[in-house]
């Protein structure tokens, strides 16, 4: 019987959503693993709305989980509807639509705050020993709400001008995590909290390295599970 796993996004788009590559590469690799996927996302209003076109930001006004059941071609569910014991893992995908309406990371840092439905998630899947995989810009809410636990953004420098955010991992340490670097097409698993995470677009990479990396977060998460 396939695992059950509650997919989180934060609304449609890189610039003031989910990553939709990552989104999608997360689905696509748990449908590979059996697994039984539910998405949700939080019904409140996005931090801003970004036109992607011109990278600039526009005047209107979006709701995150509106926006979200775009990639959830329609099926998705308020989060604060998802009940932990229901599911054996739940996943985040990254873009910055995490660091704008999951939490305020964007705005505010390490100083953030988490979005309620978020951090009781968070705290549900974790109390009840169940693995939480995250990518991209993700990581920063285990880091927020577990302190003390491993996540990896991918690298702590930015060697070779693959890693522009690479003070990130900074920030994650100073927040008393440990950050772990590792390569584009790993993750990181932290046993001891079931927390697994894995930079993707947090590396200037080839999409299919990306991919992969979500792959083996993926994987791991369903091992745990």
């Amino acid at each position: 019987m396939g695992k059950r796993v509650a997919l989180v996004l934060a609304g449609c788009g890189v610039f003031d959503g989910s990553e939709i590559h990552e989104a999608s590469a997360a689905l696509v690799h748990l449908s590979r693993g059996g697994a039984e996927v539910k998405i949700f996302a939080p019904n409140i209003e996005q931090r801003d709305v970004v036109n992607h076109l011109k990278g600039s930001p526009s005047e209107e006004k979006r709701n995150v989980l509106v926006e979200s059941a775009r990639l959830a071609r329609g099926n998705i569910q308020d989060l604060a509807e998802l009940k932990a014991g229901e599911f054996d893992a739940v996943i985040f995908p990254g873009g910055f639509g995490v660091a704008k309406n999951l939490c305020s990371w964007a705005v505010d840092g390490k100083n953030c705050t988490v979005n309620e439905h978020v951090n009781a998630t968070l705290q549900a899947f974790h109390s009840a020993k169940k693995p939480i995989g995250l990518c991209c810009i993700s990581p920063v809410l285990a880091a927020k709400v577990f302190p003390g636990c491993e996540v990896t953004v991918g690298q702590d420098k930015n060697v070779d001008g693959r890693f522009p955010d690479a003070e990130t991992a900074s920030a994650i340490a100073e927040l008393g995590c440990k950050h772990v670097c590792k390569n584009v097409n790993e993750s990181h698993v932290d046993k001891a909290n079931k927390i697994v995470t894995t930079c993707a677009f947090m590396c200037k990479a080839p999409l299919h390295e990306i991919f992969d990396g979500i792959g083996t977060m993926v994987q791991e998460v369903l091992k745990l599970a």
